[in-house]
């Protein structure tokens, strides 16, 4: 599981890409804590969704949602979603110290 979750580490560099490839409009912190947070959200889904099928497909997934509430293929639950929001938030403080999304 070390190396899944030490992937958060790339968070934060792939803010910081999407912010350049967007451009530098002029945001408010609110709205760039959102736009992280929900980029982390869904690179954090992916990668669990795609780790957890190459797990299952060795027979050694330590996770299994299936029957659970908001549950796909057993391997992602959607109800998690402000959990990863806020996970990769911390993550990219955590990693990132030249640029705090939270200030502007």
């Amino acid at each position: 599981m070390f190396p899944i979750y030490g992937m958060g580490a790339l968070l934060a560099p792939i803010g910081t890409a999407v912010d350049r490839w967007i451009g530098q409009i002029r945001l408010r912190p609110a709205d760039r804590i959102m736009r992280h947070g929900v980029l982390d959200m869904v690179l954090i889904f992916i990668a669990e969704y795609l780790s957890g099928m190459w797990l299952r497909s060795q027979g050694i997934c330590p996770w299994d949602y299936t029957g659970r509430q908001a549950s796909i293929n057993g391997l992602i639950r959607l109800d998690f979603a402000p959990l990863w929001f806020l996970t990769g938030l911390l993550f990219e403080q955590i990693t990132q110290k030249e640029k705090n999304i939270f200030k502007d």
